[in-house]
């Protein structure tokens, strides 16, 4: 039994590619506890990501001990400061316009539990850099993302009109997309090897 705690759409397909079978499950872990307790004990933004993404794997897996269970979470830096997701559009343009011509870090964190105990965890990071771009540019992509630009903690969709806006993307695509799949089927292997027999 696999479960996914994450209510991403995203993830969800990249699991689904993959030909994985899984259920879907929210953690609703209060994430900004989690992040003012980190930050706190000193945590970067890369360590952020992997105790999220830890905390959400844990919520689900002592509610049903018996799966596998699959947390996951995302966090940006940019000039030294964490960001989130955008309150509104006009939050994901002023971030958007104070970040083009600009470079910045995705670091995404992915963890394996099962059991109330965590099995497995890593985090990877992107490096991705804007083109100089105007408000007139910014506001057709945005025309075109619609609100789907709210959910995401960037601000922006690679895999949406986004791609636009940048120059330059150093880095897994499927870590930027918000789930290193390539080591995550490595660790499922090996933790969970089950999962990928016939039928399962």
């Amino acid at each position: 039994m696999l479960i996914l705690a994450s209510k991403s759409t995203t993830r969800k397909s990249l699991l689904e590619n993959a030909g994985l079978r899984f259920s879907v499950a929210s953690a609703g872990v209060d994430e900004r506890e989690i992040e003012e307790t980190a930050l706190t004990e000193g945590e970067n933004r890369a360590g952020l990501a992997r105790r999220l993404a830890q905390a959400k794997a844990l919520a689900i897996s002592t509610m049903t001990p018996q799966a596998m269970v699959i947390g996951a979470d995302q966090t940006i830096a940019f000039e030294g400061q964490g960001l989130h997701k955008p309150q509104d559009r006009d939050d994901a343009a002023e971030r958007l316009l104070s970040m083009a011509g600009k470079s910045h870090q995705l670091h995404s964190g992915v963890a394996l539990a099962r059991g109330g105990h965590i099995v497995w965890s890593a985090v990877e990071t992107a490096v991705l850099t804007f083109k100089p771009f105007d408000r007139k540019t910014l506001d057709r992509v945005l025309d075109l993302e619609g609100e789907a630009i709210l959910d995401s903690v960037a601000a922006y969709r690679l895999e949406g009109p986004s791609i636009r806006l940048f120059e330059r993307i150093e880095g897994d695509y499927f870590t930027i997309l918000g789930l290193p799949l390539l080591p995550l089927l490595a660790a499922l292997e090996q933790h969970a090897p089950e999962i990928f027999e016939p039928g399962s």
